[in-house]
Parts: structure tokens; sequence; C-alpha cells
């Protein structure tokens, strides 16, 4: 693994400092920013720290302001980090290898509080329950569909997949676009995906085969968890929500209806991770 300077540059009250690092072939670009107890977040797929930004979805200076130091990274073949064209390397137990590395080189070497959306929930939950021990506190952001729901997701992406390959991108994006959104989330914009359009069908299929850890895997993990979801979402759907504060010991489950609550989920977070050992 390649160690990497960071560079500083100035970003609202709190300097943002990017720097990368090479891992399996990829060079995985992060944003380190603040001072404090790190905590590590992960995003959904197709997109990257930069587009949730645009989106407006997720407000992370409640986090800073709390005093955590937080790293944000792109993960492989999204925003400005780099991947190949191999479906392997796109499944949640990559992807949370991924995420490992990250710590490695960050030299964490206690547990750290550990965030994912979607895509980084699946990230999250496989490298915890891999290595516990590294873990201090979980955040789970609209958890992916899993188990039961998992089969119908999975046959999407393969088929997504062909039609990249046999139509191109834009009949993909077509298809995309005739999905409507939770209404919850109805106002935010769309974009397109990061990931270079050749690399696409493979980010389909790993995560045509990936699935979250068991529910048995899962209810070995003692670290509290807060999970944030909102209803009416095919692709997160409330049922593996529920199903993780069922099986995480001591779960928080928060549903948000409103966009006007989805925007409270920065603070709802920061107020998680500085809560005194016990709650939840």
């Amino acid at each position: 693994m390649e160690q990497a300077d960071s560079a500083a540059r100035p970003e609202g009250p709190h300097a943002v400092r990017e720097g990368h690092f090479h891992h399996r072939g990829a060079r995985l670009v992060f944003d380190d920013a603040g001072e404090g107890p790190l905590a590590v977040y992960a995003h959904g797929g197709f997109v990257s720290q930069a587009v949730e930004d645009r989106m407006g979805l997720f407000d992370w200076a409640p986090v800073l302001d709390a005093g955590r130091r937080l790293v944000r990274y792109d993960a492989r073949a999204h925003g400005r980090s780099t991947g190949g064209p191999s479906a392997a390397d796109y499944t949640y137990p990559s992807l949370a290898d991924d995420l490992l590395a990250l710590l490695d080189h960050l030299g964490a070497a206690g547990a750290v509080d550990a965030m994912g959306a979607s895509m980084g929930c699946g990230s999250v939950l496989h490298a915890a329950v891999r290595v516990p021990e590294r873990f201090s506190r979980l955040v789970l952001l609209i958890p992916p569909t899993a188990w039961a729901t998992r089969q119908a997701y999975a046959r999407a992406n393969r088929e997504a997949a062909e039609t990249l390959i046999r139509e191109g991108l834009d009949a993909w994006l077509a298809g995309r676009r005739r999905q409507q959104p939770p209404a919850v989330v109805s106002d935010v914009p769309a974009f397109a995906p990061t990931p270079p359009e050749r690399i696409l069908p493979s980010i389909l299929r790993g995560l045509a085969r990936s699935d979250l850890p068991s529910p048995a895997e899962i209810a070995g993990l003692r670290m509290p968890a807060l999970i944030l979801a909102w209803p009416d979402d095919p692709g997160h759907p409330l049922s593996t929500a529920r199903a993780l504060a069922d099986a995480l010991p001591g779960a928080e489950l928060h549903v948000s209806g409103t966009r006007a609550d989805v925007r409270t989920w920065g603070e709802r977070i920061a107020e998680f991770l500085v809560a005194p050992p016990g709650r939840g």
C-alpha cells in the first residue's frame, strides 16, 4: 500500500485535507476534516462525496462541530477513485476490504466510528462482522435491500449490466429515470453515475453478487448502532432497516417521513456519536 501526502484546502469552518492511498490496484481518494476521535463514512453506489454534497442529502457539519475527525472517501471507481472492470472488486466484502485498508492507512490504532449509506452500509457491516474490535459505533443510513428481498434486486442489476453492454449508457439511464424516487426525497436532483461507463457493468454485477451479512452474524455485534431510514423505497426497504434493528442488540431506529426530518440526520448522528457509553 502506497502512502500519500495530504493537501489542505479550506472548506467552511473546517479545513479539508485531501489524501489518497493505493490498494488492490486502485487509487482511493479521501477527504479528512476536523480533529478528535475518528469517524469514517462510506457513500452509496454510483455517486461520490461531491455528488452527495450537491444532492444536499446529508449535513456533516454537526459531526465536525461535535469534535469528530471525519474521513469520507470515494469508493473504488467512484468519483475521484479509480478501479478496474472486475465484478469481484465491487462486492460488499471486497468494498469492506477497502474500508479496512483505509483505516490502516490512517493509522487507526483503536476502535473508530463507522457510517455508511446504502452500498456503504454493506461495506461497513461486512467490515464490522469481520473485525468487530475495530469499530466503536455504527451508523447505517438507508440500508439496502437484503436477504429475502435481495433476489429481485440482484436480477435487476444483472439485467442492467446486460443493457449497458448491449445498448449503452443512455439506455440504462433512461431506465433509471423511469423509476420514481421515494416521495421523501423527490426534490433531490438526479445526477449521472460517477463511475466510468466501461466499469459500470462490473459494479452492477458485483452488487448483484452481494448481500448484507446474515442476521445471525449481525446479532454477534455488540457496539451501539443508529439506523436511519425513510419509507417507500424499494431499493432501501424499511424491512431491511427493521430487521437490522431487531438483529443488532440495542440498536436505535429512526424513520423519516419528510424531507425536513431527513435534514436532521446530521444532528442525530452527532448526538449519537458523542452520547455516553450505554446509550442504545
